[in-house]
């Protein structure tokens, strides 16, 4: 099957990996600090401005939420202090984007040539489009749950260090196993939904809003716009269980607690605002971050297809 004026198979995969990654590699350096105070933040399960305690308490409560161990330090120390967990967050940052921003056009595309006619007649010309992406994104989404060890090694980092007891990666590895996926059936059930909201939402952009009919032709500003309705769906969609999922991967690894007992919990203590602990902070700090890398990586791909085609490296697909 050939193209269908949507962009399907139109970048090469090297073209899919470098522009994520490179995207993936440019969100880590610029917001790590930020997801790293937003875990803290949902991780933290007390009050941080107690009712009719001065307002320097609970600002001073915040830093040592925030800072940990370096609340009381300079500036500088305090800065260093957001960046644990660096290497494990280098790696799961740039395999994460270039699975999740490499992968899913080709799911796409495999759905595009396999399944196209039966989107159509569920959803319409123009909604089947949309649908492909939303599918192929939230399929991609729940096979992400693969690289839950880094996440989890990420997390605890930043939130638990001491659960981490300065052990190596593959002394971790070793000695964890299949506690590194603690929390994999709460991630899938996440990033099923918010993956197909990401997708989903900035087809939709394109192809409502700016009547788009090759996804890869789209200019800065529509990909900033897409990402933009892209991100806002998914971090809504996704927060309560982002919750859930953050406080069972920042559990010591000798006190797991079940996701059910984390939410009993929750609502028992902390009520029903608990679930979006820390959604401030996403949609303000960390909603511009994935705007950020999903901008990035829709920019890049097609860039980095047209270069590498122009100097040989790969070559046009004959169905194109």
């Amino acid at each position: 099957m050939g193209v269908h004026a949507t962009g399907n198979n139109r970048e090469s995969g090297l073209a899919r990996v470098c522009g994520s990654g490179t995207s993936g590699l440019l969100e880590l350096l610029g917001f790590h600090p930020i997801d790293t105070i937003a875990k803290r933040l949902m991780s933290h399960t007390g009050k941080v401005f107690v009712p009719g305690a001065p307002i320097s308490q609970g600002m001073h409560n915040l830093s040592a939420v925030i800072f940990k161990d370096a609340h009381n330090a300079g500036a500088l120390r305090k800065y260093m202090s957001l960046f644990p967990g660096l290497g494990f967050a280098a790696g799961y940052k740039i395999m994460q984007r270039v699975y999740k921003f490499g992968g899913q056009p080709f799911v796409k595309d495999y759905l595009n040539t396999h399944h196209r006619d039966g989107f159509t007649r569920l959803f319409g010309e123009k909604n089947g489009k949309t649908m492909m992406h939303a599918t192929a994104g939230s399929l991609v989404g729940i096979g992400e749950v693969a690289l839950l060890p880094l996440d989890v090694l990420k997390i605890k980092m930043q939130t638990n260090p001491e659960s981490l007891k300065n052990r190596g990666f593959f002394k971790i590895m070793w000695d964890e196993g299949l506690g590194l996926y603690r929390g994999g059936m709460w991630t899938a059930a996440r990033n099923a939904p918010g993956s197909f909201a990401l997708f989903g939402g900035a087809a939709f952009v394109k192809e409502y809003m700016f009547a788009l009919e090759d996804y890869s032709k789209a200019t800065f500003f529509q990909n900033f716009c897409s990402s933009i309705g892209g991100a806002v769906a998914s971090i809504t969609v996704a927060a309560p269980l982002d919750v859930v999922k953050t406080r069972i991967q920042n559990k010591p690894f000798d006190a797991p607690e079940s996701g059910v007992s984390i939410i009993k919990n929750m609502v028992k203590n902390e009520g029903m605002g608990a679930f979006f602990k820390g959604l401030t902070p996403k949609i303000l700090v960390v909603g511009p971050k994935l705007i950020f890398s999903f901008t990035v990586a829709q920019q890049l791909i097609p860039i980095f297809h047209n270069f590498f085609e122009s100097n040989g490296i790969t070559k046009q697909s004959a169905n194109q």
